[in-house]
C-alpha cells in the first residue's frame, strides 16, 4: 500500500507539487483547498494523466480533511500573499490563523505525520505549526533553504556556464532578506567559487539569491514562484519517503545548535524516514555566525507578534 501525502492549498505551488509527487508514483496524493470544485478538478485532471505519463498514484481532491487521515507527510502551502499596504505583522496575523486551523485539522487525523511548512512568513509559520501540533521537533520542518540554495546554485552555474550538478552550496537562515548564502563554502566540482568568480560578481549573485522571490514576483506582475518551490518540497518528500538520509538546508527548531535555542532557523539537516533526523553544525566564521543570529532575531520578532 502506497503512503499518503496530503498537500493543503491547491494553488500554483500545491497543485504543481501534487503533479510532481503523483508522477513519482511512490505515494497517493490528497489535495485540500477551501475553494469548492478546484482541488477536485485538479485532482481528476492529474489522475487522468496517469495512463499517459505512466503512474498509478491515486489523486484525490477535497474541501475537507477526512480524506487526509493517516497521511505520512502533510505539506502546508495555504495562506495569503502580502498585499500592497499590508505590513509584515498584518501578514503574520492573517496567515497564523490559517496555518493554526490547518495544523489542528491535520494533526487530529494524522497524529504520526511529518509536517512540511511552506506558508509565509516561513520560519514563523513553522514555529506556529510546531507549537500547535506539539509534535517532536524532527517532525515539523520548514521549506526555505532548499529553494534558496537551488536559486544560488542556478545563478552560479549560469555565471560559470557549468552544469548545476557540479555546483554545491548552502543557504542558511531565514527565508527572506536575512538569509545567509555561504559563498565561502560553495564549490564547483570541488573548486571553491572564490577561485573562479571575482568577489564583486559573487556579491551580486548573493544579492540576486536574496531577492530571488521578489525578482519573479516583479516579472509575473501577479502571483509568485511555484515551479522551483514545488520542486524543493518534492526533494524533501523524496528524502523522507525514500529514507535517503540526504543533507538539505531546512528550517528546524534549534535547541542550542549554532548558539540558538527555541527558534526555527534554516540549517543543514539530514532528512530521512523520521524527518529531521540530525542537525549538521557547520564551522562558521564569526561574521557568518553573526548573520545567522541576526536571521534568528528576525524570526523571534515574528514569534513575539504571534504571542507564542
Amino acid at each position: 500500500m502506497r503512503p499518503k501525502v496530503t498537500v493543503v492549498g491547491a494553488g500554483n505551488v500545491g497543485a504543481t507539487l501534487g503533479q510532481r509527487l503523483a508522477e513519482r508514483g511512490y505515494a497517493d496524493v490528497v489535495l485540500v483547498d477551501i475553494v469548492e470544485g478546484m482541488p477536485q478538478g485538479k485532482a481528476l485532471d492529474l489522475l487522468e494523466a496517469g495512463p499517459v505519463v505512466g503512474y498509478d498514484s491515486r489523486v484525490i481532491g477535497t474541501n475537507g480533511y477526512e480524506e487526509t487521515a493517516g497521511s505520512r507527510i502533510c505539506v502546508v502551502t495555504s495562506g495569503v500573499p502580502r498585499k500592497p499596504g499590508m505590513s509584515r505583522d498584518d501578514l503574520v496575523k492573517t496567515n497564523m490563523n490559517i496555518v493554526r486551523g490547518v495544523t489542528q485539522e491535520l494533526v487530529r487525523r494524522s497524529p504520526d505525520a511529518i509536517l512540511i511548512i511552506v506558508s509565509n512568513p516561513l520560519d514563523a509559520m513553522a514555529q506556529l505549526a510546531h507549537h500547535v501540533s506539539e509534535f517532536p521537533r524532527e517532525r515539523v520542518i520548514g521549506m526555505a533553504g532548499v529553494l534558496d540554495t537551488a536559486r544560488f546554485r542556478s545563478f552560479i552555474a549560469q555565471e560559470l556556464q557549468v552544469s548545476v550538478h557540479d555546483v554545491q552550496a548552502f543557504v542558511l537562515g531565514g527565508h527572506g532578506d536575512t538569509m545567509v548564502p555561504l559563498a565561502r563554502m560553495c564549490t564547483v566540482a570541488g573548486v571553491p567559487i572564490e577561485k573562479l568568480i571575482k568577489p564583486e560578481r559573487i556579491e551580486a549573485i548573493v544579492k540576486r539569491t536574496r531577492d530571488g522571490g521578489a525578482e519573479i514576483v516583479n516579472l509575473l506582475k501577479s502571483g509568485s514562484a511555484f515551479y522551483a518551490p514545488s520542486a524543493a518540497v518534492a526533494q524533501m518528500v523524496d528524502a523522507i519517503i525514500l529514507d535517503r538520509k540526504q543533507v538539505l538546508p531546512c528550517a528546524v527548531r534549534l535547541e542550542g545548535e549554532y548558539g540558538i535555542r527555541g527558534l526555527f532557523v534554516g540549517v543543514p539537516v539530514k532528512l530521512g524516514e523520521r524527518g529531521a533526523e540530525e542537525i549538521i553544525e557547520l564551522d562558521l566564521t564569526r561574521d557568518e555566525r553573526a548573520a545567522l543570529q541576526h536571521s534568528a532575531d528576525s524570526v523571534k520578532e515574528l514569534v513575539q507578534v504571534m504571542g507564542i
